[in-house]
């Protein structure tokens, strides 16, 4: 099974430099060659090979005084958009034919500048792990990572991630195989809600920590500063950034608390039966603000995920079904 492991990187001044130029390359590329694949489509509804699209929008483009830039970067991040393109329409057409579980997907999107996120790949040829633990990225140099564990096997890939807050993460793609545990004779359902987190059918009983909620005075105070800024000045910039840390300080501290609590789930029953929410349904209602800080929709996928490898079974009952 796939798992990914994410690290806090720590890149130099000069290295920032050539992760943001290589960060815009990488745009340039997925941008052109959706513009082919759409020009395509729209002429014949022909579709262009990836072969055929990467040597156009990479290969001679290098050559072309318009995109002559284009060498100065890795390519195989250049390549790399390509595939997450390809990606991205497979997604796409596999949500039309029902292949693809969960929301529906919608058709790729140009990207910007402008994006809160940025984020680019690098496949094995791309990188390497040096012994002293530096991440070594192909054109851009040895970049300090916080190893907070170690990763379990060798990657097949890692994604360079640049969020709102101005933090760099790598994010790893390892092949793991599945680490049962022992069996248990003991399940659980729990019935979600607001008031109280969670109650479980053997009446324990789980508070909603509410961190949203606490962390709204703070946030208040960083978004009325940004408020007051001049659009386009470097102070807006900058109160922009504390806005994003202070929000990232918050979805930090709900998903360590998620992953606690589904972690001692996993780990103390067999079975877990959970209901089928309509959270989407539930976040278009007057409730929308404290539904979204309970992070149900997460609190459940990580039960899954952890239950897929852990060995152990997560029912969802239908929402009509006469349970409680």
């Amino acid at each position: 099974m796939h798992l990914r492991y994410s690290y806090r990187m720590y890149p130099t001044v000069g290295q920032r430099q050539s992760l943001a130029r290589t960060f815009g390359c990488a745009r340039v590329v997925y941008n052109d060659a959706l513009t082919m694949r759409k020009a395509a489509w729209r002429t014949d509804r022909s579709r262009i090979p990836t072969g055929v699209l990467a040597k156009s929008v990479i290969t001679d483009a290098k050559k072309t005084d318009a995109r002559s830039w284009l060498g100065s970067v890795s390519v195989d991040a250049l390549q790399s958009s390509i595939r997450d393109l390809d990606t991205a329409y497979r997604n796409f057409f596999d949500s039309l034919s029902g292949k693809r579980a969960g929301r529906p997907a919608s058709l790729p999107r140009f990207k910007s500048r402008k994006d809160n996120r940025q984020s680019l790949r690098f496949s094995r040829n791309g990188f390497r792990i040096r012994g002293n633990g530096r991440l070594n990225l192909a054109r851009i140099g040895d970049v300090r990572v916080k190893w907070s564990r170690a990763l379990p096997a060798d990657p097949s890939s890692v994604t360079i991630v640049l969020d709102p807050s101005g933090r760099y993460f790598a994010s790893f793609v390892v092949d793991i195989e599945p680490d049962h545990l022992a069996e248990l004779d003991t399940e659980v359902g729990i019935d979600l809600g607001l008031t109280t987190y969670a109650v479980m059918s053997d009446g324990t009983v789980i508070d909603n920590p509410r961190f949203l909620r606490k962390a709204e005075k703070k946030l208040k105070a960083v978004q009325r500063a940004l408020s007051r800024k001049a659009k386009g000045s470097r102070n807006r910039a900058k109160a922009r950034r504390k806005v994003a840390r202070a929000h990232a300080r918050v979805a930090d501290t709900r998903l360590d608390w998620l992953h606690k609590q589904t972690t001692g789930l996993i780990r103390e029953n067999q079975a877990i039966y959970l209901e089928d929410l309509n959270v989407r349904g539930l976040a278009r209602t007057r409730l929308a603000k404290s539904v979204h800080d309970a992070g149900w929709s997460t609190f459940r996928r990580l039960l899954e995920e952890k239950a897929a490898r852990y060995g152990r079974h997560v029912r969802i009952i239908g929402r009509y079904e006469p349970t409680s």
